[in-house]
């Protein structure tokens, strides 16, 4: 607690200050105001446009169907004050102070909610007609070329990857995939839940070509390791994000292996009156036993409700919130509406619901007979009735649970 918050009293508003205009971001200042908090709440952006909503930039902003995803937020009416285009440069806690481009912002709390940037493929930089997909600026770069048809590769089979494809092909340019691994997802599914995926590709127009590394690119062609060349008139890459935190070196708040915010359950930071939240953070799970570095949309709604409670019950002594959620994302490819629920690693049994041959089906991952995680493809009653589950810990019989034709809820073991 900082020291001005204890010569005004607890009860006193103190200065919020947000890093990061992303969902984690807005959401956590509009959670504050909801919440109650009187203080003075200040959110910063990087980024020059409104604040916005990413999941759309890979579908309706990049095929034109939408000009934008700006969140639907009066930042005035809930007296935000609004910093966008302004760049962090680094923090110091001791002083509990902010350093921007613009100059210093002092804060009594700082949320660091700077979300993840894509890493860029080496020898990539500066040459033409290579993209991201990241920002509001990418996806409107990226629309005149889908508009103009030009053959496309894919540097990356994950999820950013798969989508863009998608829109590629749905926009009627002829798209090439290129993976490092032997499949499709392979940092984020097992070999056999992500095998069926791999047929996707080629039953929408796309070539996926896995176990191919990029030796480099040259304006209008990818060369393979292998030394075939694929003709490119655009390049997007997709070989991942990492935690946007450069900025924080030297900051003395403690940083990850992965360069995430380390965060404990109740989202603060090694540093005083510093929490984290979203994609930059890291935090420990009791319900999965393991520290979780979560990238997806659904941790950057949540996590900051827990953050603002937390703010405001430090100033009138509640208990802190424990944060510690099922994780949640979806993915939108190749026709498919694919959703996955909790974390899967731990699981000591898979169970299987369907044919992942055809175009709906589950799998169910077990751990001493209670469901940890699930994936849903075109089954979103399985992904809602499972995240329920998951949540409550509720032992499963696994041989109902095989039978793609019963409820998902209606296969927990009876008692004996």
């Amino acid at each position: 607690m900082s020291e001005q918050t204890q010569e005004t009293g607890l009860s006193q508003p103190r200065r919020v200050v947000v890093v990061g205009a992303g969902m984690a971001g807005v959401q956590t200042a509009v959670a504050l105001r909801e919440q109650g908090f009187t203080g003075t709440v200040t959110l910063i952006g990087a980024e020059p446009h409104q604040p916005y909503d990413r999941p759309p930039l890979s579908k309706a902003v990049l095929l034109g169907t939408a000009e934008g995803s700006a969140f639907d937020v009066d930042f005035e009416a809930l007296d935000i004050e609004l910093h966008l285009g302004r760049d962090v440069l680094g923090v110091r806690p001791d002083e509990h102070e902010l350093d921007t481009a613009a100059g210093p912002v002092p804060y009594d709390v700082l949320v660091l909610a700077t979300g993840a940037e894509p890493i860029t493929l080496p020898g990539a930089e500066g040459v033409p007609g290579v993209h991201l997909l990241r920002t509001l600026d990418d996806a409107e770069r990226l629309r005149p070329v889908l508009a103009r048809q030009h053959d496309i590769v894919v540097v990356g089979a994950g999820w950013i990857g798969a989508e863009f494809a998608t829109a590629a092909r749905e926009a009627g340019c002829a798209v090439t995939v290129v993976e490092a691994a032997d499949r499709p997802l392979a940092g984020a599914l097992p070999a056999e839940v992500a095998a069926p995926m791999a047929d996707w590709y080629a039953d929408s127009g796309a070539v996926l070509r896995t176990h191919a590394r990029v030796a480099r690119i040259e304006p209008g062609a990818v060369v393979l390791d292998d030394g075939s060349r694929l003709p490119a008139g655009a390049v997007v890459v997709g070989i991942g994000a990492r935690p946007a935190t450069a900025w924080l070196t030297g900051a003395d708040i403690e940083l990850g292996a992965s360069g995430e915010v380390v965060a404990d359950q109740h989202l603060r930071t090694s540093a005083p009156d510093v929490y984290a939240v979203g994609d930059c953070a890291s935090f420990p799970s009791g319900r999965y036993g393991e520290r979780l570095l979560v990238h997806h949309w659904d941790n950057a709604l949540q996590g900051p409700r827990t953050v603002a409670a937390n703010i405001i019950g430090e100033a009138t002594g509640e208990a802190p919130v424990v944060y510690d959620p099922v994780p949640y994302f979806w993915s939108e490819q190749f026709g498919r509406f694919v959703q996955y629920a909790g974390h899967h690693t731990s699981a000591d049994r898979t169970v299987w619901r369907g044919d992942p041959s055809g175009p709906a089906w589950t799998v169910c991952w077990l751990r001493e007979n209670r469901l940890v995680a699930l994936l849903a493809v075109g089954r979103p009653r399985d992904l809602a009735q499972g995240r329920r589950l998951i949540e409550a810990g509720t032992p499963m019989n696994p041989e109902l649970l095989a039978d793609p034709a019963r409820p998902l809820k209606s296969a927990v073991a009876q008692p004996s």
